[in-house]
């Protein structure tokens, strides 16, 4: 009785072992080897496969003489075409056995991608996701820091920080973005602020085609070195993207703004007095302007990336004048989501209040914290 037992249980473990086989499936490469597992995905270029010891294995397509699975595939045929159902490949030829038409066969080489059930699901959430995007889909960003610090013969301290997140479809694009600069020179009694700016907006862009977007904007500005305690720009037009692929986009756009900037009071030093500081009363200055810019992005490699904005703001009503923002910034990857970076930014006002000058360089280096995925 036990022997017969025991001889039941091991047909038993010899029957869910081929049946666990007979599931399996299968890819026979070129040179004699097989492996079995569960095919999970594949392009033109490459079979990712999952197998029970081994784990996720890739498998380039060049090396792949033939394919088997039970489970049904969703192939993917040159044309558009998708077939879905259990698949074999024989002398070069793939046969889908689909559950309508039956068997249908096209050559190996045609086949531009392979998906299981659970990839091919999530293909199409993707899909759906990417045409019927959520507002908190698909953000991604970078957050950048700089330091500088002396001690002994100079005593300054001069920090940067830079913030920029982008959503980002085919149809839309979301930018928010600030900056902020500070410094002191703690040689003085009390000790001087060198630098103290912030910055900050949030721009809308909207592609009516292929080349052709409308964007709005409105900034935000406070310099107290200039005696700026407040600048909203409010302004959108159209733009036109000159060149955008995977890796390079150059837009150049125009539109019309309405720039509001308020300048507290302040007294300077006199070279010659009496008085010995004169004062100047507050200013609040408020005009339309013009706006005509350019952006450019690159990736220039796997590692590094260069971005630039130029835009013009000429003045249309108010005092006469114009402004100029132009900002660059270069950064090389140190790892997947952290990077350095070195930005050179110049902000021209061609008529600052008397006394201030009109021109504000920052250059700043220091490291880059990456976030989030694109949509593409």
């Amino acid at each position: 009785m036990k022997k017969a037992l025991a001889t039941q249980a091991t047909l038993i473990v010899v029957y869910l072992l081929m049946a666990s086989c007979l599931r399996a499936d299968q890819v026979n490469l070129k040179n004699g080897d097989r492996i079995t597992g569960s095919i999970v995905k594949s392009d033109s270029n490459a079979l990712l496969i999952k197998t029970e010891f081994a784990g996720d294995v890739t498998i380039q397509w060049a090396a792949i003489e033939g394919i088997t699975s039970t489970q049904p595939l969703h192939v993917g045929i040159k044309g558009g075409q998708m077939l879905v159902g259990p698949v074999t490949t024989v002398n070069g030829q793939i046969t889908v056995v689909t559950p309508v038409s039956g068997p249908m066969t096209a050559p190996k080489d045609s086949i531009e991608v392979i998906r299981s059930d659970a990839g091919q699901a999530q293909y199409d959430a993707d899909i759906a996701r990417l045409q019927h995007p959520r507002l908190t889909d698909f953000w991604s960003g970078l957050l950048d820091t700089g330091l500088s610090l002396t001690r002994g013969n100079s005593s300054t301290l001069s920090y940067t920080l830079g913030a920029k997140a982008i959503r980002e479809t085919d149809r839309d694009k979301i930018t928010v973005y600030t900056t902020a600069v500070y410094g002191t020179n703690d040689n003085t009694s009390p000790s001087q602020t060198i630098a103290h700016q912030i910055q900050g907006g949030i721009r809308g862009d909207l592609n009516f085609g292929p080349r052709l977007f409308g964007f709005g904007a409105t900034d935000f500005d406070s310099n107290e070195l200039q005696h700026l305690d407040l600048q909203n720009v409010i302004d959108g037009g159209i733009g036109y993207h000159v060149f955008k692929s995977k890796t390079t986009t150059f837009d150049v756009f125009g539109g019309a703004g309405y720039n509001q900037e308020y300048f507290s009071s302040y007294t300077l030093a006199n070279a010659t007095p009496p008085p010995a500081t004169p004062a100047f009363p507050a200013i609040t200055q408020k005009n339309a302007e013009m706006l005509v810019g350019e952006e450019f992005d690159s990736v220039i490699s796997k590692r590094t990336t260069f971005s630039e904005t130029f835009n013009l703001y000429p003045n249309i009503t108010g005092p006469s004048g114009y402004r100029v923002a132009f900002n660059s910034t270069a950064s090389t990857k140190l790892k997947n989501w952290l990077g350095w970076q070195i930005t050179f930014t110049d902000n021209y006002l061609s008529n600052p209040p008397f006394g201030i000058k009109g021109n504000d360089l920052v250059l700043s280096t220091g490291l880059r914290v990456t976030f989030g995925k694109a949509a593409h």
